[in-house]
């Protein structure tokens, strides 16, 4: 029984051995047949595969029943693209040229209205108000009264001042009657000199009581002043703060505001690199500098009057002040104005537009148009001023790249855009139309096997 089976046993293992090895080989028969194109041979050796043989078989009979004739090989669409790739088109700009000059340099700032002078008026003792003699926005005059304070208690210190120094005055004269008898005494030897020292001294400390009465009556009526409120400037009134009545404290109470309206100044800020340029013009006299007022409300002329001390750090500019005469008082404290100055002329300068220099890490170049060429150039900026800017490293006349300089590089071709749409030439728009007209006019149609003479006969008319 054990020898059935171990027989049995011997048989499976060759049986797994040949399934096995029949796999291994139809796996290496795949192999070999995915690599048989490959190793065909090529219809140059004369050989052809059966479906590109009835493929051509097919396309011979179809060009004979159709034309006649064979249609010609593709050479053309093979040549094209062994052939070198076109040059560039030229690319289209806009150019200017380089203008000699004079370049104004002008500095544009934004500036603030502010007063020349202005005083918020208060008292300078606590008291009533008794009288009210202005009104809001009055214009008023330096010395006119504007209030006047209850004075009773100054006017009451005042006689009782004065009465002190009747009492004193009255006293030193005593003591002088005293002093004239004791000088006859002693020229008569009737006394000695001691108690004519004496009353000397008696006078003279009665003397200074009435000098101190005198001064303390001049306190009292400098407080009793403090009662009439006069106007320290001329000027115009802003609001009154206090009526008939109200208390004031002691040089606390804001009565009202008077601000200096002609002439007035404008506060603005000067960049660092143009304070030598300002100094300049302060020492002969003051640059002239123009302020604008918004939506049209004028301009105004007047002159540069002073210049900071310090540069402040952190923004690296220097406060300015320009007064204005004002007569219209069209000039309003607190009001914005656009500031602008001539600080300086650059003589004979070339300038360009600004959008025409390029800024690199290079330097900076432009585009000059040479022989329908672009050419970069270096320049150096002498000065910006608005829109335009003086450089060096041009010629007079030249022609510089204004519009289109991204689309160049260093010797493409340009052609020049015209200036005016109506310049154009009107055969342009036909220019861009498409070479082969037959194809342009139906592009999804193919072309016949015969069409490659077809210029020379007459085409049938469906």
């Amino acid at each position: 029984m054990s020898k059935i089976f171990r027989q049995t046993l011997a048989v499976a293992g060759w049986s797994m051995a040949l399934l096995a090895a029949g796999a291994f080989l139809a796996a290496c028969g795949k192999k070999d047949g995915a690599d048989a194109p490959l190793a065909a041979p090529s219809p140059a050796n004369g050989a052809a595969p059966a479906g590109a043989a009835q493929t051509g078989a097919g396309t011979s009979s179809g060009a004979s029943s159709s034309s006649g004739t064979a249609a010609p090989p593709a050479a053309g669409t093979a040549g094209a693209a062994g052939a070198a790739a076109p040059p560039a088109p030229p690319v289209t700009v806009t150019t200017v040229k380089v203008e000699q000059k004079d370049l104004a340099v002008r500095l544009r700032s934004a500036g603030v209205v502010t007063p020349i002078r202005t005083v918020d008026v208060k008292p300078q003792v606590s008291a009533i108000v008794t009288k009210v003699n202005v009104r809001d926005g009055q214009y008023v005059k330096a010395g006119e009264l504007l209030f006047v304070l209850d004075a009773r208690t100054e006017d009451a210190n005042i006689a009782k001042a004065q009465a002190q120094l009747a009492k004193d005055s009255a006293a030193l004269a005593d003591a002088q009657r005293q002093l004239k008898r004791a000088q006859d005494l002693l020229a008569r030897q009737f006394i000695s000199q001691g108690s004519v020292d004496t009353n000397l001294a008696a006078v003279e400390s009665w003397q200074a009581t009435v000098n101190a009465d005198k001064a303390a009556i001049d306190a009292v009526r400098v407080a009793q002043s403090f009662s009439r409120i006069s106007a320290p400037q001329a000027g115009r009134v802003g609001v009154v703060n206090v009526t008939v009545g109200s208390a004031l404290e002691a040089n606390k109470t804001v009565l009202l505001t008077i601000t200096q309206i002609s002439p007035i100044a404008v506060t603005f800020t000067l960049p660092q690199r143009n304070i030598a340029d300002a100094l300049t013009g302060l020492k002969e006299g003051g640059v002239a500098v123009t302020a604008t007022l918004a939506d049209n409300g004028g301009v105004f002329k007047g002159k540069l009057q002073f210049v900071d001390s310090a540069v402040d750090p952190a923004s690296g500019v220097v406060k300015a002040k320009a007064y204005f005469q004002n007569d219209d008082e069209k000039l309003w404290p607190g009001a914005f104005v656009e500031i602008q100055q001539n600080l300086r002329e650059v003589k004979d300068a070339l300038v360009v537009p600004q959008a025409a220099v390029i800024y690199g890490a290079r330097g900076t170049t432009v585009y000059v148009v040479e022989n329908g060429k672009a050419v970069v150039r270096p320049v150096k900026v002498v000065q910006p001023q608005g829109a335009e800017v003086a450089i060096t490293g041009v010629e007079i006349g030249e022609s510089v790249v204004l519009e289109g300089k991204q689309n160049l590089r260093p010797g493409s071709a340009v052609v020049e855009r015209a200036k005016d749409p109506k310049d154009a030439a009107p055969g342009a728009a036909g220019a861009a139309a498409p070479a082969n007209p037959v194809a342009g006019a139906n592009p999804g149609a193919s072309a016949a096997p015969g069409a490659a003479d077809a210029g020379s006969r007459p085409r049938a008319t469906p």
